[in-house]
């Protein structure tokens, strides 16, 4: 059991897919958890109503986290309900896979607002109300892909592997202030931007994890709650693969 009473924790893009799992893990650990969408108001609250039928506390707050402000008012609501914000879970994403030659310059713009320039409004938005705390844990869901690369997919792999760089400066900027920043780098998951993909893309993912199997969301979301726990107070500016071996291949 990972203690999380007390907390209270935004995931980004939460009303499905690895995000809907972090929002139920975390409160299933004692965390109130703010579930956040852009557009799916049907879908956050499912995972509202699930949290609250098993015991934990929640609620659903609008926004697209791409755009400044919506993401200051995500942060304002969060502070201004429950009077803080310990844990930020960046997680916000999408996809347009093309090669690179066929890709416009929305599908490349859209993706990199997305799944990096929402880490960039969230965080500096959250960083006051942790830094006056003296705590903080953000945690930036990144992927194998912006390690490896993947052919028709240079900017989802461009959008995390920024995010990567971006999680090991922001760890050197606020370490200080006892505010920890990691990535998760998820292998292949069943979600709905990896039900898009071509079923021979799955298949030879599959076929190149060392465990032999695709991930669950579930596998990704108890590794964020430990990287929001105590236990975890050490570890700061790094990766960690959940990938079955993948990235090793």
């Amino acid at each position: 059991m990972i203690d999380l009473a007390g907390k209270t924790a935004i995931v980004t893009g939460s009303s499905r897919g690895i995000g809907a799992a972090v929002a139920r893990v975390l409160a299933q650990q004692g965390a109130k958890v703010v579930i956040n969408h852009r557009s799916s108001a049907a879908g956050a609250e499912a995972v509202l109503q699930e949290i609250l039928a098993a015991g934990g506390e929640g609620m659903v707050v609008q926004a697209d986290v791409s755009r400044a402000a919506d993401a200051q008012r995500l942060i304002k609501t969060t502070v201004k309900t429950w009077g803080q914000l310990d844990i930020l879970v960046n997680n916000a994403g999408t996809t347009r896979d093309t090669l690179i030659m066929l890709m416009k310059e929305d599908a490349w713009n859209l993706v990199l607002q997305t799944n990096l320039n929402s880490a960039y409004h969230c965080t500096k938005a959250a960083l006051r109300p942790m830094m006056k705390k003296r705590f903080g844990r953000i945690i930036n869901i990144t992927s194998v892909v912006g390690l490896a690369g993947q052919a028709g997919q240079s900017n989802y792999a461009a959008s995390k592997a920024g995010l990567i760089g971006f999680t090991k400066s922001i760890a050197k900027e606020v370490g200080s202030r006892n505010i920890t920043v990691n990535a998760i780098a998820p292998g292949f998951v069943p979600t709905a931007l990896t039900d898009v993909l071509p079923p021979a893309m799955v298949e030879q993912a599959v076929q190149a994890t060392p465990l032999g199997r695709l991930g669950a969301t579930e596998e990704i979301a108890y590794a964020v709650a430990f990287l929001a726990s105590a236990e975890a107070g050490f570890i700061t500016g790094q990766v960690l693969s959940v990938d079955g071996g993948l990235v090793m291949q």
